[in-house]
């Protein structure tokens, strides 16, 4: 199988370097994302079968244009976090990672227009996406398993952000562009944003350049830092953190030039991209620095690291980041049986370094290779549809004494096919992928067999357009998700959640069931989606609290049966549209509730790493009871307002208490946000504008604490702020 792996990457850059015409091809007229756009009918990248949001059977959110950039933050979670069933992990404002519909990490594939993002994410809650929103053209979130389109890491759905770092058509105009300069108040914050893209005289070559510069102090909080009355709460002796969030600085820098060739019948062409950010993760502070302070980001249980090896005092955990990426992509159309052909192929080198202060203490390195190859194929028998494979190896390194996860080798190849043919009013789609996984672990740093996976995903979903204006969707799934290294073979303490990881080395493949109801109702002003789902999970992997405390509270990788239920809803209502201007009111809600299928108990023995020797734990692992970190029931209300070259906007999020919490979980209080805009643009007869912009955000000062963050009990989000800009297009 190895030799098999090796061969793809070959083969699928040489399906990306055919030959094509050199003619030229006719420029795009709708490339101009900052205009006003209709988010249903913009073409979907994430499938191989290009339709519309508003087509798809399977449930997609789509943000661009305007829409974009009223929501665009520093992190791609708090970014699509406004969408209906979609939160964001929160590790503090360095790190937001999407969750959706209550999954997130390994079951949440983040992409960079169809290839893996390259980072190591998923590794830990700590690490960022290396993904910068404010560059993006569009984003597209998947709900639900996509494992058809892109594989295991995608069985709770995925995020795709389109960003044409490698261009694929040729521009507008012979120079576009765009700029943006932007400073916030609640943070200090300073960003500036540019992007470039041209076409040559002979409209053969096009060129893609940007760059964007992002600085942030401390942020401002209402209040303290630490909810009161914590286990090991020392604010009886000493004044906490209050009023500003320690070690929550951030500074990013991205940039990448792309360049392609465009043929009558395609295009080649590759990019190089950086991303680098350093980000401090905010934590259990004393000013004074008087000695009591400790890791215990999740406060599970009282402890005292003054016995064990990992007292790290109140040292600030600072994380530095650098990714460099080169890309290849290439598409041919018109190829007789198949309609085209697209390929794509991505190499990632990436390092994490967590600070202790001064000093170095781990190192995480990952050197990824992804290729991909997609040929939508001639009608056959009916079916409109699309095959494909997908390769991807990951070489993965931990260096210091904190290294939980273990050196590794991580391959994957993935075939796949997926269909969709009309029958009247209904259009039924179907699809099938099969993955082969290998992991092999370093076995100079750690003992353990190699471990081999074989998946199998299928998919069926049918669309019913009952009337013009009434559809009605069911999906139904059977996604597989083989285990990760961290998840088998993590041992050891991870500074920077404060918490000590223990894998399990025997977990097997998860398996998922969904059955999802949805409807999609317009007419005249009005606009109404629905969708209700549930997801039946043989073999769930989580991440579970044990009690014990030994340098840190205990986590161990557990494996149950469990279940999903959810739903949401969103309702578009177009008031009016008269010499008072366009006015839209938006109301959105989502729920989420996740339990273990209640197995019976596991009572297992761990052993937790202390230097050359490990102390022996025996714990219990329940096989009932409510899952950890699940996002809370959200409702939601924005009202949008547009007149001439005037644009407002006045929304509100409540987000419910969570008191469904797993054992040795802490609840976290209800909160609203409340977020205001106004904007200003000026269009010239050239197509160039100017917009000048101010937003409010959590304008109430609200103490907003997000239940899916580790960090929920030591770091609030930030409170009142202020930011304001100006954009330019051209």
């Amino acid at each position: 199988m190895t030799r098999q792996f090796n061969r793809l990457p070959l083969f699928l850059a040489l399906a990306a370097l055919l030959p094509l015409p050199a003619l030229a091809q006719e420029p795009a007229h709708d490339d101009h994302l900052h205009d006003l756009v209709d988010l249903d009918g913009i073409q979907v990248r994430a499938t191989p079968i290009r339709s519309t949001a508003d087509q798809l059977t399977r449930p997609v959110e789509v943000l661009a244009g305007e829409r974009l950039d009223a929501v665009k933050s520093a992190t791609l979670g708090e970014t699509v976090s406004r969408l209906p069933g979609v939160q964001s992990s929160w590790f503090g404002p360095g790190v937001g990672r999407p969750v959706i519909r209550g999954f997130d990490s390994a079951r949440v594939q983040v992409l960079s227009d169809g290839l893996g993002s390259g980072d190591v994410s998923t590794v830990s809650v700590d690490h960022a996406v290396s993904i910068e929103p404010f560059l993006a053209d569009q984003i597209e979130v998947l709900k639900g398993p996509s494992t058809l389109l892109y594989g295991s890491g995608a069985i709770g759905g995925a995020v795709n952000v389109v960003d044409g770092r490698v261009p694929e058509r040729a521009t507008y105009e012979p120079l576009e562009g765009r700029a943006e300069l932007r400073a916030g108040t609640v943070n200090d914050e300073r960003t500036g944003m540019l992007r470039l893209d041209g076409t040559s005289a002979g409209g053969s070559l096009v060129f893609h350049a940007d760059a964007l510069h992002r600085e942030t102090g401390d942020h401002d909080i209402p209040g303290f830092a630490e909810v009161p009355g914590l286990p090991g709460d020392h604010a009886d002796d000493h004044e906490m953190a209050r009023d500003v969030l320690p070690n929550s600085a951030l500074r990013t820098d991205s940039a990448a030039l792309g360049l392609s060739w465009i043929g009558s019948r395609g295009f080649i062409g590759g990019a190089a991209s950086m991303y680098s950010s350093r980000y401090g993760v905010p934590g259990h502070f004393h000013p004074e620095g008087d000695g009591h302070g400790h890791d215990d980001h999740d406060h599970d249980h009282d402890h005292d690291h003054g016995d064990h090896d990992h007292d790290h005092g109140d040292e600030a955990v600072q994380i530095v980041m650098d990714q460099r990426r080169t890309e290849l992509r290439g598409g041919l159309d018109d190829l007789g049986v198949f309609r085209s052909l697209r390929a794509s192929a991505a190499h990632t080198r990436y390092t994490h370094t967590e600070f202790e202060g001064d000093a170095v203490g781990t190192v995480f390195d990952s050197d990824s290779v992804e290729a991909r190859v997609e040929l939508v194929h001639q009608p056959l028998a009916g079916w409109e549809g699309a095959l494909g494979a997908q390769w991807s190896q990951r070489d993965f390194r931990a260096v210091g004494l904190e290294a939980f996860v273990p050196d590794s080798t991580g391959r994957d190849l993935g075939l796949f096919w997926l269909g969709e043919r009309g029958f009247g009013p209904l259009r039924l789609e179907a699809g099938v992928r099969h993955d082969h996984i290998e992991l092999d672990l370093d076995t100079a740093t750690r003992a353990a067999p190699s471990r081999r996976f074989d998946n199998t995903s299928a998919s069926v979903a049918l669309r019913w357009d009952v009337t013009d204006g009434t559809h009605l969707m069911l999906g139904m799934d059977r996604a597989q998700r083989a285990p990760t290294a961290e998840e088998l073979h993590s041992s050891g303490y991870h500074v920077a959640t404060g918490s000590v990881e223990i894998g399990d080395p025997t977990l097997d493949s998860e398996t998922a069931r969904r059955v999802e109801l949805g409807l999609h109702w317009h007419r005249g002003p009005l606009a109404l989606q629905l969708a209700a789902f549930h997801v039946r999970y043989d073999d769930f992997i989580h991440l579970a609290a044990t009690g014990v405390d030994d340098g840190g509270p205990v986590h161990v990788w557990n494996q149950a049966d469990a279940r999903f239920n959810g739903g949401e809803a969103s309702l578009d209502w177009t008031i009016a549209d008269n010499h008072t201007g366009a006015w839209n009111l938006r109301l959105f809600g989502d729920v989420v509730r996740a339990r273990l299928a209640g197995g019976p108990d596991r009572v297992v023995d761990i052993a937790v790493p202390h230097g050359d020797h490990a102390h022996q734990h025996q714990v219990t692992l329940p096989g009932q009871g409510n899952l950890p970190r699940i996002a809370p029931r959200r409702a939601g209300a924005e009202l949008g307002w547009i007149q001439g070259p005037w644009r407002a906007s006045l929304g509100a999020i409540r987000y419910d208490a969570q008191d469904r919490v797993a054992l040795y979980e802490t609840t976290t209080d209800g909160y609203t946000l409340v977020n205001a805009s106004l904007a200003w643009h000026l269009d010239s007869a050239a197509g160039s504008g100017l917009e000048l912009f101010v937003e409010g955000s959590n304008l109430l000062d609200e103490e907003a604490r997000v239940h899916t963050s580790p960090l929920k009990d030591l770091a609030p989000m930030p409170g009142r702020g202020i930011s304001f800009g100006v954009r330019a297009f051209f």
